[in-house]
């Protein structure tokens, strides 16, 4: 069954596997007793260490490892922050950072500090003058990925760490997608990143703190980890960690011209395959293995289950397919359609006939998910001509209500807003306006964006009873 989630988690590397099988047999002892057991434990660690420290670029005593990712952020950005709290309480970060970055700073915002979100454009890249532009005289601290876990976007983190060296604010990157493919470039001062986003073992996690930053760690005090990180370390993950963190890098030139090639083939023969769909992220600065796209007129839960169904695993943005029901904070922060998103995330190793199957199988799902929710279809794809009408022409579905070219979709989960819109659209004249009522909050971000993609205007948000209007003039 092709695995297409690597952005979630990579499988463990085999050169990972060998050497996580060999420390479980080495490397179980106390790494601070002097004992000979203590002594093969130790040298195990700092062997580690000093791989990972060579494929981060940073002196091994300026890195450690902790217990996860999501705790390295956690740390470096409490230790950082408590370092520098006379310069002030002010933090920058940028609008779609990954969600440990931004629960972070809620906590800080929470406790009385400042935060500035940096906004980012269609692409999902911050603009450096943007970003220099937040900075303050009592800025603390700025964070900011390296590139994005969800559209694959890559920051441009060395102008930003230039414009934050000559205010005199560290910046913290959070390299966790990026690590496996190489070091990040830039003047930065610290990092984060997670080994089962490389193909190492899951609970594993990078902490660099580079010399002469302040930093005061958070939390009771414990000898271990320079203090950063405490509790015994988990050495045999450790050096699974590191062994396939040097291998991927050995295979990465390689592997990234290969999955470029089909990531790229993904990006143009998707829009070719499927009507109406709109792909995300930058087309050139960009992750090897990362593609992302939407569909209108489906809900990503059933994409991702009629995928699933056909042997393929793959994640997705979509407000259907979470919990809180709002559509990804990164697909939001870019003004982009969410409905019927799915991310596509090769791991290493991918071959060309799996992309190919997936290319296959994708129009035949996504036009049966539209057949089910009734959104209406023609040779040319869903479009709001051909509505499913009577001789009347009046719409149908009884979900819908129109009242003076008002849509009443309260209480319908997106992408159903979207489609009843498409339905009643060629019933208003050119010029007139629709009133979609919409209590959905993925609907404030999908019917703008279905506006951009069909040539409509959408002229803007207002209040309601329930919900919101969103009012849309037909153009053409």
């Amino acid at each position: 069954m092709p695995y297409f989630d690597a952005a979630s988690a990579a499988p463990l590397h085999p050169v990972g596997r060998q050497a996580l099988l060999a420390a479980l047999e080495e490397g179980w002892a106390d790494p601070a007793r002097l004992y000979r057991e203590g002594r093969r434990a130790r040298l195990l660690l700092d062997a580690a260490r000093e791989a990972a420290a060579e494929a981060v670029e940073c002196r091994p005593d300026e890195l450690v490892f902790t217990p996860s990712g999501t705790r390295a952020v956690h740390a470096g950005i409490e230790g950082a922050l408590a370092g520098r709290r006379r310069v002030g309480r002010h933090l920058i970060v940028s609008a779609v950072e990954h969600s440990s970055v931004l629960h972070s700073a809620e906590a800080h915002e929470a406790l009385g500090g400042s935060v500035t979100e940096v906004g980012v454009d269609r692409t999902g890249a911050v603009a450096p003058d943007a970003f220099a532009g937040s900075l303050r005289p009592d800025t603390a601290l700025a964070c900011l990925q390296s590139a994005n876990h969800e559209v694959g976007t890559v920051q441009p983190v060395a102008e930003v760490a230039e414009a934050c060296r000559a205010a005199g604010v560290p910046l913290l990157v959070d390299a966790a997608q990026s690590l496996g493919w190489g070091p990040v470039a830039g003047d930065w001062s610290l990092l984060t990143a997670s080994a089962h986003k490389w193909g190492g073992p899951s609970g594993v996690g990078l902490l660099v703190v580079r010399k002469g930053v302040r930093f005061a760690p958070r939390g009771p005090l414990d000898e271990r980890e320079s203090g950063r990180a405490a509790g015994f370390e988990n050495i045999p993950a450790v050096v699974a960690a590191a062994a396939s963190l040097r291998a991927v890098r050995a295979e990465a030139a390689g592997e990234a011209a290969r999955l470029r090639e089909l990531t790229e083939r993904i990006r143009t023969r998707v829009p070719a395959l499927v009507p109406d769909v709109e792909v995300t992220g930058d087309p050139e600065r960009r992750l090897p293995g990362i593609v992302t796209f939407s569909c209108l007129y489906v809900d990503g839960e059933t994409v991702l289950h009629e995928l699933d169904g056909a042997g393929f695993s793959v994640s997705s943005g979509s407000s259907c397919t979470s919990s809180t029901l709002t559509p990804s904070h990164v697909l939001r922060a870019m003004g982009v359609l969410s409905e019927g998103n799915v991310r596509v995330s090769l791991p290493p190793g991918t071959p060309a006939e799996d992309v190919e199957r997936f290319l296959a199988v994708l129009p035949g799902v996504v036009a049966g998910v539209r057949e089910k929710l009734g959104a209406p279809v023609t040779a040319g794809g869903v479009r709001g001509a051909d509505r499913g009408a009577g001789e009347s022409g009046a719409p149908t579905g009884d979900a819908l209500v129109v009242d003076a070219l008002v849509v009443d979709a309260l209480g319908r989960r997106c992408p159903v807003p979207v489609i009843e819109l498409a339905r009643v659209i060629d019933d208003v004249p050119v010029g007139g306006t629709v009133r979609v009522l919409a209590d959905d909050e993925a609907a404030r971000l999908d019917i703008p964006a279905w506006c951009e993609m069909r040539g409509q205007e959408y002229v803007g948000e207002e209040p309601a009873d329930r919900g919101s209007a969103y009012v849309v003039r037909r153009t053409s």
